[in-house]
């Protein structure tokens, strides 16, 4: 079956985002969210339910407002990926605002820019980042079914995206559970003294150190000598360059997954730290990525493995809970370099407690490994039916028997 093909202007209007100026002054604890492109690189939802800033009430009338249920479109630093809009917000002028939908359905346009998002991209301009013009995206074609075969794909998609959602939330409930074990074990000092009782509050010995005091037996020591740093193995790739390769592994960024390629140069378990461009969070934490399998990395992030007995997993932990505000230099490019990266200070528990715990959290990330990789493949069934569906490869008369017939790898 053969759809019309339409430009996005057709089916609805195309607005810029904007920003208030200088937008240092109007940012707060507590005010209207504020859409960064972080927020949405966070996770593959389709969803934005949450801001890490906020912009003063009295600003809005002079950024985007958007609602709940807007569809907006990044067009710059991660050009292309689309979100639906769960909260009230505003948005700056590195996001599109897409509304007044003329025979379209808002889900069905969603999953279409997801779908093609490497053919939207790939007209992006720009030297140092990725720009879409708003003209290039008004102009963008999609092939555009009836309103009933929308519904139909649509239902059939977001089938897919609920097991993703399902499996996200179990994965963040795990990392938090290994978030709080860690606290529990190497900040409070809590971990299981020899009858098994809380070690400090049950009068664990604790000695001074640099880092004040710490249980007897553990030491202070700096980052480098816990890690592995591979950052001399890392290759950027170009835009132009990543086009000519086939999609096939992960390409990751500083902050993101960015592309796929068609080779790799890392396998295993890392742990990537933010280099330069987004390096800390609001409360000045390192931005990083837990990631596994085979990969490539730009030379725009860290990449790390724990060294001897310290595991990747322990090393992730431990960096998620060090702010790193004191060692980032540049003052219009933040920057956490190799040099003082190495030289965080950092307390060393004694051996067995460090294995007994990495006895307890390798079942925790094995989980989230396993969970991730499944909906690698949803994402994966996901892209691929969509194209198939559009071209009359595959004929839905149902979501149920889409679900039943077509395999997952």
């Amino acid at each position: 079956m053969k759809f019309k093909e339409v430009k996005l202007e057709d089916i609805c209007t195309v607005q810029r985002g904007a920003s208030p100026r200088p937008i240092k002054d109007y940012v707060v604890d507590k005010g209207i969210p504020w859409v960064k492109i972080a927020d949405a690189t966070a996770d593959s939802s389709r969803y934005i339910s949450e801001t890490k800033e906020y912009i003063k009430r009295e600003s809005k009338e002079k950024s985007r407002s958007v609602i709940k249920g807007d569809l907006i479109l990044s067009n710059s630093a991660t050009p292309g990926l689309p979100k639906i809009m769960d909260i009230d917000a505003c948005i700056h002028d590195g996001w599109l605002l897409l509304r007044n939908f003329n025979g379209v359905l808002k889900e069905f346009l969603y999953y279409t820019l997801v779908n093609k998002r490497r053919e939207l991209v790939s007209n992006a301009t720009g030297t140092v980042f990725n720009n879409l013009k708003t003209d290039t995206v008004k102009n963008f074609k999609i092939q555009l079914p009836d309103i009933k075969t929308q519904k139909i794909i649509t239902n059939t998609l977001q089938n897919i995206d609920e097991k993703i959602d399902i499996n996200n939330k179990i994965i963040n409930n795990l990392e938090e559970l290994a978030q709080t074990l860690f606290k529990r074990w190497f900040v409070d000092f809590e971990f299981p003294n020899e009858e098994g009782k809380p070690y400090k509050s049950s009068g664990g010995k604790m000695v001074e150190s640099e880092l004040g005091m710490i249980p007897e037996g553990w030491r202070h020591e700096v980052l480098k000598n816990i890690t592995i740093n591979s950052d001399r193995k890392r290759i950027p790739l170009s835009k132009l360059e990543r086009e000519k390769r086939k999609s096939i592994y992960p390409y990751y960024g500083a902050a993101s997954l960015m592309d796929y390629v068609d080779d790799y140069i890392f396998e295993g378990v890392h742990v990537l730290v933010g280099e330069d461009g987004t390096v800390i969070d609001d409360k000045g934490y390192p931005i990083m990525q837990y990631v596994w399998g085979k990969f490539w990395v730009n030379n725009h992030a860290h990449v790390l493995q724990g060294k001897g007995d310290f595991s990747s997993e322990y090393i992730y932990l431990l960096l998620k809970r060090t702010n790193v505000t004191n060692i980032v230099t540049g003052a219009v490019q933040p920057k956490i370099n190799q040099t003082n990266l190495n030289k965080i200070s950092v307390i060393v528990p004694d051996k067995e407690t460090l294995n007994s715990f990495d006895e307890i959290i390798n079942s925790i990330f094995t989980e989230i490994r396993s969970l991730k990789d499944e909906s690698d493949s949803f994402v994966s069934l996901r892209d691929t039916l969509l194209p198939k569906l559009l071209s009359g490869e595959i004929e839905l008369s149902n979501e149920t028997e889409v679900m039943d017939d077509v395999p997952i790898s």
